[in-house]
């Protein structure tokens, strides 16, 4: 299928791919007060570009709670890209350090444990 779409061929290891996904969703977790801090970065560039390309002050104010609603939008996708290479770069690190088949297994441990993390620090927000 997709070589009918690319002119070359490439491998997809399944798990290569698995272990940068569980690292990524585990540094997003544990670090999830710098992902808002990204997305609250992204949103204001997103809504700063747009706003460039209009001409009349009108003719913005028209659509621009739905304009930055899908900036919002894209800005939270976009957010997780810094994550996928930190979470690459942590899983080739394990892959290195100890064997393919504890990459899936350190990035479980890390999901587990970065959740945890982010349930405590939530209530401890809400207790205060």
């Amino acid at each position: 299928m997709l070589t009918d779409i690319f002119p070359f061929s490439f491998n997809l290891d399944p798990v290569t791919i698995s272990g940068i996904s569980l690292w990524s969703l585990a540094l997003y977790l544990g670090f999830s007060p710098v992902s808002e801090w990204f997305i609250l970065q992204l949103s204001r560039w997103f809504n700063f570009a747009e706003r460039s390309l209009y001409m009349s002050q009108s003719e913005y104010e028209k659509t621009r709670k739905a304009r930055e609603s899908q900036n919002a939008f894209y800005a939270a996708i976009f957010s997780i890209v810094p994550f996928l290479l930190i979470g690459g770069l942590c899983n080739w690190l394990v892959e290195f350090a100890f064997d393919r088949s504890w990459s899936i297994s350190v990035g479980i441990i890390a999901c587990i444990g970065c959740g945890v993390y982010e349930l405590g620090r939530r209530d401890g927000q809400n207790g205060e």
